[in-house]
């Protein structure tokens, strides 16, 4: 009898010791989880409190503006000649695509809308803007859609010229709103990306200005 009543015995022990290790485990994981989620911010996408209103034009205006280089860059496969010209419309795309992201969950923390109500002002993809004799110069150093159409058209070092000419107006333009978002935003984790514009895309027009002395 003892036997059976020991044989008896043991099973709740073990099911309470498993059950107190699974228990455990379960608030280790979830604890371990917590710290996870709270360290994938992948440089402050939420984009803490405080904000102005610049800092929500600055992502207003960022995220078409990024998009359009993003387009521009797709267009170098298959049409570019030469691979430095491939290479950095890769990087463009890489590094704007993300920020895309970035900025758009800033707006959705904030509250704003991801367009500002009367759009991007001289965002016209037309052929020319108000004061715009050439048909390229729209704010920001936006690309017109005849822009657009020249670019899609074009091939081999004809390309190259034209998607280094139009790159470099596209990011002095996007350095010129990172430059006004550094003076007059309030939110540090968009001051820091704008930085981050101004550093990446200042060398980028560098790079593209060689790239021209050389076709």
């Amino acid at each position: 009898m003892s036997s059976v009543r020991r044989a008896t015995e043991h099973p709740p022990k073990r099911r309470i010791a498993v059950a107190g290790a699974i228990t455990a485990a379960a608030l280790l994981l979830a604890a371990c989880g917590g710290d996870e989620m709270n360290g994938m911010d992948h440089g402050g996408e939420s984009a803490p409190r405080p904000f102005n209103d610049a800092d929500v034009a600055f992502a207003q205006g960022m995220i078409p503006h990024h998009q359009q280089a993003v387009e521009m860059s797709e267009l170098a496969d298959g049409r570019a000649a030469g691979t430095e010209i491939k290479a950095l419309a890769g990087e463009i795309e890489k590094a704007q695509g993300p920020e895309i992201t970035t900025m758009r969950s800033w707006l959705r923390a904030w509250g704003e809308p991801e367009a500002a109500e009367s759009g991007m002002p001289g965002m016209d993809h037309g052929s020319g803007g108000s004061g715009d004799t050439s048909g390229s110069g729209h704010a920001a150093g936006m690309m017109s859609g005849r822009d657009m159409r020249e670019l899609t058209a074009a091939k081999g070092a004809e390309f190259d010229e034209k998607f280094a000419r139009l790159m470099i107006e596209h990011h002095n333009g996007a350095i010129a709103m990172a430059r006004d978002q550094r003076k007059n935003g309030e939110n540090a984790t968009a001051k820091k990306l704008a930085a981050e514009v101004i550093e990446a895309q200042t060398a980028e027009v560098e790079q593209l200005n060689r790239i021209l002395g050389r076709l």
